[in-house]
């Protein structure tokens, strides 16, 4: 579980194909030292479980013991954009919410539900409004002054118009993480509240429709 409050901005390192699945090495910078193998960390919105590298089961890898590794299931790649990661992209990056931590943003599991489009960016600096085309599976689940997790990110919607939401976004997160660098047409990872997911099913199976 998270909260998505992102705690700092990794970048990728490695991208390996695995068949149809990956393995992919994420430098973490400090937050590696204070991360075990089979702990949880959200890459970009998703949850991911720290790993030996296929070259080793050192617990600690790379050069300065700052790197990750994470293997990417054939679900994760087909859910999310990671199909088209590369060495150089940078990652937001969140450990694993612990009992007691404040729960700042919203409930998040990292379970990306789909992939938006960006449709306007924001600056890297100032912030401003960042608005997301909302794939037709997950538009009913974004409502006004409702949360939604963007590439890890706990923001809250300050419209909807038809399949767009737009937010507002201020310069620390901008700053902070990596939505001030989309670009226009980019994907972003999206989770929606997993509350009104489960509201959804219940009601269903109530009212049988």
């Amino acid at each position: 579980m998270f909260t998505g409050l992102i705690q700092a901005v990794g970048t990728v390192r490695s991208f390996r194909r695995l068949a149809d699945e990956a393995e992919l090495g994420v430098d973490l910078g400090a937050m590696r030292a204070g991360l075990r193998l089979g702990d949880s960390v959200a890459l970009s919105g998703v949850c991911c479980t720290l790993v030996p590298g296929a070259d080793g089961p050192a617990d600690a890898a790379g050069p300065q013991g700052t790197l990750g590794v994470f293997r990417l299931s054939a679900e994760t790649l087909a859910r999310t954009w990671f199909d088209a990661l590369a060495p150089g992209r940078r990652l937001n990056l969140e450990p694993a919410l612990r009992v007691g931590d404040p729960l700042g943003g919203h409930l998040v599991q990292g379970h990306v539900d789909g992939v938006g489009r960006v449709v306007a960016g924001i600056d890297p600096r100032a912030g401003g409004t960042l608005a997301l085309e909302i794939p037709d599976a997950l538009w009913r689940y974004c409502v006004e002054k409702g949360s939604l997790c963007v590439d890890g990110v706990s923001l809250t919607i300050a419209a909807v118009e038809g399949h767009t939401v737009r937010i507002a976004v201020i310069p620390h997160t901008a700053a902070a993480t990596t939505l001030g660098e989309a670009r226009v047409g980019q994907a972003v990872n999206l989770e929606v509240d997993v509350i009104g997911k489960y509201v959804e099913r219940l009601l269903a199976a109530r009212f049988d429709r």
